[in-house]
């Protein structure tokens, strides 16, 4: 399937020139959000209890609040949870609880007919555990596209595709603390499926690049480029679009517990669709590729594999 019948070089390098501009305003802002918000680690990763509740009627979130606190339970957290009859109440780490959930049905007991949905607790050595765990996993994905691409191309273009993979992870993970999100296992899952969807983006482009680079004797580079991107739009837009539809249903038809998810994964399905056309290859360029230089060097590549074949085929015949 195509989208368009001809394919036309858009002039992709001059406009991104504005994209490098957008992008590091926003890692600018990213930086400034982490360093001086945070992000508000979710139960997976603090310790502590989450219960959703539903009533029967429309849920008294301040006489909730108001009730946990007369029970000397502190800092509580209590927020509507997708419908006005819905709340989540989000109890820290404190003083052991031998059976939260009559602890909890006590409480709430005066405030009307209600039903426990859902009870999840996390111990403090558990939470730091599994945030240590999504650490490692987020760097160890990382490490392995690095080694990956570093052996695949040359290694401007290889370094490119790292700095790429970093600035689309790092927007990501910044709109949670934006959009209010708990820093949880699904933000986590989110950001290792973007690192392998962003990175497979970035390699047709250069796949593209590379193979221009070689069959077109030119070294002007940014029409090398401007063509490769051009020619790749179809590829690039159809497969967005099918993987953002997917998720923009997921989060509107899909429960309060899949937005640590499918939100995460919306924003970077967009940045890193961006990153792979007006980002990576421009770093490239700025890290000083040169096209002509290339050339140079696989054509001495060319020659010497064919002296190779040359002496291989004058060793068969017992001429050496």
């Amino acid at each position: 399937m195509e989208l368009f019948k001809r394919v036309k070089i858009l002039n992709f390098m001059e406009y991104s020139k504005w994209g490098l501009g957008v992008s590091s305003l926003l890692i600018l802002a990213c930086l400034g959000l982490i360093f001086f918000k945070g992000f508000n680690l979710g139960v997976d990763f603090a310790g502590g209890s989450v219960a959703q509740v539903r009533f029967t009627q429309k849920a008294p979130i301040a006489k909730i609040r108001q009730a946990f606190t007369e029970a000397q339970f502190s800092g509580v957290q209590v927020s509507a949870f997708g419908s006005e009859k819905e709340v989540v109440i989000k109890i820290p780490v404190g003083k052991a609880h031998k059976d939260l959930s009559t602890e909890i049905d006590t409480i709430l007991k005066p405030l009307g007919k209600f039903e426990i949905r859902k009870l999840d607790s996390v111990g403090p050595k558990v939470g730091d555990e599994l945030k240590q765990k999504g650490i490692l996993s987020l760097v160890l994905a990382i490490l392995a596209m690095m080694l990956y691409v570093s052996l695949r191309y040359e290694w401007r273009f290889a370094l490119a595709s790292v700095i790429a993979l970093l600035h689309d992870s790092l927007i990501t993970a910044t709109s949670v603390i934006v959009f209010n999100i708990d820093l949880n296992l699904e933000v986590i899952a989110a950001i290792l499926t973007l690192i392998g969807y962003s990175i497979n983006d970035t390699i047709i482009i250069f796949d593209r690049i590379r193979e221009g680079m070689l069959t077109k004797r030119t070294n002007d580079l940014n029409f090398v480029i401007n063509e490769a991107i051009s020619s790749t739009l179809t590829r690039t837009l159809l497969t967005s679009l099918t993987v953002f539809f997917v998720l923009l249903v997921l989060y509107i038809f899909g429960s309060k517990i899949l937005v640590g998810f499918s939100l995460p994964m919306l924003i970077g399905t967009i940045v890193g669709t961006y990153s792979s056309i007006f980002i990576a290859p421009r770093v490239a360029i700025l890290l000083g590729f040169d096209l002509e230089r290339y050339h140079e060097n696989e054509l001495k590549k060319a020659k010497k594999k064919q002296e190779k074949e040359r002496l291989r085929r004058l060793y068969e015949h017992g001429r050496v």
